[in-house]
């Protein structure tokens, strides 16, 4: 143990001196998380999902041809279940909800997508609109429109930037500094002399996994701790905490990635690159820079093969939606699962010097 917390002591203070590595490792992605809090909501429109909930006359008696129209913008589901039907705009399944008590059409809608939300607002009004002039000749309005948020009112767009770019950090930070680590330990000998030395090889493999996790989880606080500043408002729900977990299943899974490219690599600029190719494609495809809802379903499809989707997907659900600890588990052994399988194959292609 004390030659584990002194080669840890020793790596961190090496990755300390690296002004480069701090730079990219934790300020240049929490420079994202500022400018992207501010554009966010200039995301384009796709198709949106809506759940009727019973019968809505306002949406039943519209004549065919505006149904017609109407399903160009948004996919109408029947459901009966009301509960249900809530929970899946709370956890992003769905858009919005829409029912009728009465002469009042209410609108549940999520805070996930604001730009959605303001969207299917207007057309729903639209709608109410249509319904008021059927009835003309009333003094006042026939039917209302109610608008209800199935979140705390006070969420803002930082909810649903933070945990998508702290994902990405995570990953950048475990597997840049696992391929680098490995490329330039092997090109100065560094990996000879500690396999001669009597430190063992789990040693060795703890104290840079320590390391790792260490600097994933000072990001995390860094993030949130800036997040949550009045300027930003950021709010966490109930169960957080629970992206501490995620967060070290996801240090695992990346850090796994990056020591197959380190294994793989020759030199850093190799082994930058190979990460680089990898990352950032990945941030993209999984939504850590702007929600994918509006890709093909090609596209949405192949996400779901990157562990940084799910990663951020989980942290979102626990950070913002309220969900509770057993929700993110079948994520963190998938995460678990990815880090044994590609550290087992970058074991294969591990090699102590460039011999």
């Amino acid at each position: 143990m004390t030659r584990l917390i002194s080669l840890a002591g020793a790596i961190g203070k090496g990755f300390l001196r690296d002004r480069t590595a701090v730079f990219f490792t934790i300020l240049f992605p929490l420079m994202f998380l500022l400018i992207f809090g501010g554009i966010f909501k200039d995301q384009t429109i796709a198709k949106s999902d809506v759940l009727q909930i019973g019968p809505v006359p306002v949406l039943d008696q519209l004549p065919p041809q505006a149904q017609a129209e109407l399903s160009k913008v948004l996919e109408v589901t029947r459901t009966d279940d009301r509960a249900d039907a809530l929970e899946q705009v709370r956890k992003g399944d769905a858009e919005a909800a829409i029912e009728q008590q009465g002469d009042t059409v209410v609108l549940h809608y999520s805070a996930a997508d604001q730009v959605k939300a303001g969207t299917i607002r207007g057309i729903v009004e639209s709608l109410v609109q249509q319904g008021n002039l059927a009835a003309a000749g009333v003094s006042t309005p026939a039917i209302s429109l109610d608008t209800q948020q199935v979140e705390d009112e006070s969420l803002k767009t930082i909810q649903y930037i933070t945990p998508g770019l702290l994902g990405w950090a995570v990953a950048v930070g475990a597997m840049f500094g696992a391929a680098l680590t490995l490329v330039t330990w092997r090109q100065k000998k560094l990996l000879r002399r500690l396999r001669l030395s009597p430190v063992s090889t789990v040693t060795v493999i703890g104290a840079r996994v320590g390391v790792s996790i260490g600097v994933a989880l000072v990001q995390t606080a860094i993030f949130i701790g800036i997040a949550l500043l009045p300027y930003f408002g950021l709010r966490l729900s109930d169960y957080w905490w629970m992206a501490i977990p995620l967060v070290i299943a996801g240090t695992l899974a990346f850090m796994s990635l990056g020591l197959l490219a380190g294994a793989w690599a020759k030199t850093p600029e190799a082994a930058s690159a190979i990460a680089n190719l990898i990352v950032l494609p990945m941030a993209f495809l999984s939504g850590s820079f702007f929600p994918i809802d509006a890709a093909p379903t090609w596209l949405r499809t192949l996400s779901n093969v990157f562990p940084l989707k799910h990663l951020n997907e989980a942290m979102l659900d626990v950070m913002v939606r309220g969900e509770g600890p057993v929700s993110v588990l079948p994520t963190i052994a998938l995460l678990l699962g990815f880090a044994a399988i590609v550290g087992a194959l970058a074991a294969r292609l591990f090699r102590w010097d460039d011999v």
